[in-house]
């Protein structure tokens, strides 16, 4: 393995900063591809254990493997450029995407952009599902799961924390019961490494982040008050981070509920569209999260101007977004081979993984029905929480563009950014017929 000065290392992850389409499983090809197979950096079973325990911490395990990578190569400062070239780029490009979409999207050219952009991101959404939901369930138990994670969510409502973190703690006490229903698979050593364990080291790093985490909402609240938007963005985006399991898609419906139909800070249609945004862009699809924190802002500028406001609410989205993930690699690097060998943090991962494709189920239906229907009605009874779409108010061109980006991409297998510009071009030919 040949060790790279920290200037190549800022030159090669600035590139894969630049070039990281395609969501994780393109980014984590990219990185192996580069870093493993061309440059030789990382070993391939040091890569493939870090990148099994990026699967168990929350937020997007392909930032988190080139921080670790970053981390193994020149340390904390390594770790920090690595992580920070893997997202900036992307949160550059979502920032200007933000602000063009907050003052142009009433521009009826623009909206007819959007309303294809819409419905591109239904095919997209159910082709995840999909694919997430052939991997990870591959036992009977898995799918009860998975079905019971989509009633909860979808009929009674219950929040998505409580969903994710309690089927990881059934598959957490499963894995010694009764493992086979879950079929965890793991990446592991034949033998854990021996030696002290590093709890000063750990304890120490974790106490760092916690304060950089913390330290632009404490100056939030000294300066606005926990009234303010901004404090309000940072808080939920805060708790957020601690349950991004299953990446972007499996958070989009808890953020939806919350930003959506809590916060009023966008509408359902707005944050389809800063979903499709994420898709076209470089970095995590978790950037979608930027541009909620910049439309809440926006929307609510106090004392600031809109676009000073909207500025401020996507940085301190970024912060409390990436932050977390800064924290988790550098308290968890010196562990990960020990990692690998917990049985039980697999089962749990396993479980997790499971409820992650009722939690996108779940995502997914509510897209479709907020997108696809200009009215819902809300029905409450026996405990449930049912939405009736009005047949009659069907948007025919967002079902029709639907329907001809699923076949694309599942008929003609073709990309996410090809279908998302044709279907861009058929809302706007919808909109402005010749």
């Amino acid at each position: 393995m040949s060790h790279p000065s920290f200037s190549d290392l800022v030159h090669v992850f600035g590139k894969i900063g630049f070039l990281s389409f395609g969501g994780p499983a393109g980014q984590i090809a990219l990185m192996h591809r580069e870093l493993v197979e061309e440059r030789r950096w990382v070993e391939e079973g040091p890569f493939l254990r870090a990148l099994n325990v990026c699967h168990l911490l929350p937020g997007p395990e392909a930032q988190q493997l080139a921080t670790w990578i970053g981390w193994r190569l020149h340390g904390t400062k390594g770790g920090l450029a690595a992580g920070l070239l893997f997202v900036l780029p992307g949160a550059a490009v979502m920032m200007g995407l933000a602000i063009l979409y907050a003052y142009a999207a009433d521009l009826k050219p623009v909206a007819a952009l959007f309303l294809g952009i819409k419905a591109a991101v239904l095919a997209i959404v159910t082709q995840a599902l999909i694919r997430i939901g052939r991997r990870a369930l591959d036992t009977g138990f898995k799918r009860v799961l998975a079905v019971a994670a989509f009633l909860a969510l979808f009929f009674f409502a219950l929040p998505f924390p409580i969903v994710v973190l309690g089927a990881g703690a059934l598959g957490f006490v499963l894995a010694r019961w009764r493992p086979a229903w879950l079929k965890a698979h793991g990446a592991a050593p034949e033998s854990a490494p021996a030696g002290p364990r590093p709890w000063a080291r750990t304890a120490r790093t974790i106490l760092l982040w916690l304060l950089i985490w913390a330290a632009p909402m404490a100056a939030i609240l000294l300066l606005l008050g926990p009234d303010h938007v901004l404090w309000r963005i940072g808080a939920f985006f805060s708790q957020l981070a601690v349950v991004t399991f299953g990446g972007a898609y499996a958070v989009l419906a808890y953020m939806a509920q919350e930003a959506v139909q809590q916060m009023h800070w966008l509408s359902a249609g707005e944050m389809t569209d800063g979903l499709g945004l994420a898709e076209t862009t470089q970095g995590p699809l978790i950037l979608v999260t930027q541009f909620v924190g910049f439309l809440g802002a926006f929307r609510a500028p106090e004392p600031f101007s809109p676009l000073i406001a909207g500025i401020l609410g996507g940085l301190v989205t970024l912060w409390v977004t990436f932050a977390p993930c800064f924290l988790w690699i550098f308290s968890f690097a010196p562990w990960m081979e020990r990692l690998e060998h917990a049985p039980r943090l697999q089962g749990a991962l396993a479980a997790l993984t499971a409820a992650v494709v009722g939690v996108i189920a779940n995502l997914t239906l509510w897209f479709a029905l907020h997108v696809l229907f200009t009215r819902l009605e809300t029905i409450r009874a026996a405990g449930m929480t049912l939405l009736l779409p009005d047949p009659a108010r069907l948007d025919w061109r967002i079902a029709l563009i639907a329907m001809g980006a699923a076949v694309m991409i599942f008929r003609f297998k073709q990309g996410v950014m090809t279908t998302l510009a044709v279907a861009a071009v058929a809302g706007l030919a919808l909109s402005y017929p010749l």
